[in-house]
């Protein structure tokens, strides 16, 4: 399945390039929701929540009554996500939230089930270099994404897999590590991080694993209007 994705910064869509560089802007964010109507489910990232520099609720909240949505960005407490699941959000992604400098909070995860129900929340794993990353992409921790999947299973409905190295790059999703993962849990899969093309998301759904896509749709790389799961 192909899930687009809509980030918000500042009231506007965009698409940032390494989680950095600007690429894409567009007020027209009822315009981007109307194109992607015909899709089972839309991720939305708040970016300025995922920051701590402010947030987008009001917008958040209006798209998780329009359509379907699952939810990422500054969710940092079970209060946090509970709140988002009651205000409307199908799924809520918790990220750093789940790690401290040492590697998985199981304690944390298990309160995020708790509080919203196994299959209502999506555990983010960051992977660049073969390691976990979290603060934005900043910090390093001494865990790699797989052992990572395998110490959140138990909690966890499902996994984003965001492949940093190529995050906003269009250069293809490196599929290894994203197998990796596949390997050791039964748990939805959904991947990211440099898709282009619909053949890498055939590839990916034929192996049960779902695909978030950005830049590519953004930039018309990627035609979509035939594409509905």
């Amino acid at each position: 399945m192909l899930i687009p994705s809509i980030d918000l910064q500042n009231g506007r869509v965009v698409q940032l390039r390494q989680g950095k560089e600007l690429v894409v802007s567009s007020d027209d964010i009822d315009g981007w929701v109307d194109r992607f109507e015909r899709f089972p489910i839309i991720q939305v990232i708040d970016l300025d929540a995922a920051m701590a520099c402010g947030d987008n609720a009001a917008i958040v909240e209006r798209l998780c009554k329009t359509r379907p949505c699952q939810l990422g960005g500054g969710i940092r407490t079970a209060e946090r996500a509970r709140q988002w699941i009651d205000r409307g959000a199908a799924a809520v992604i918790v990220g750093s939230a789940l790690f401290d400098e040492r590697g998985v909070r199981e304690d944390r995860a298990r309160l995020f089930a708790e509080a919203v129900g196994t299959d209502r929340w999506i555990a983010a794993i960051d992977g660049r270099g073969g390691r976990v990353v979290v603060n934005g992409w900043k910090t390093s921790l001494p865990i790699s994404p797989v052992d990572a999947a395998l110490a959140l299973d138990p909690f966890a409905g499902a996994f984003l897999y965001t492949h940093v190295d190529r995050e906003g790059t269009m250069t293809g999703l490196d599929p290894a590590p994203v197998m990796a993962i596949r390997a050791v849990t039964t748990r939805r899969l959904i991947a990211a991080g440099g898709i282009r093309t619909l053949d890498e998301v055939d590839a990916l759904d034929r192996a049960g694993i779902d695909a978030v896509v950005g830049m590519a749709i953004y930039t018309e790389t990627m035609a979509i209007r035939a594409v509905s799961s």
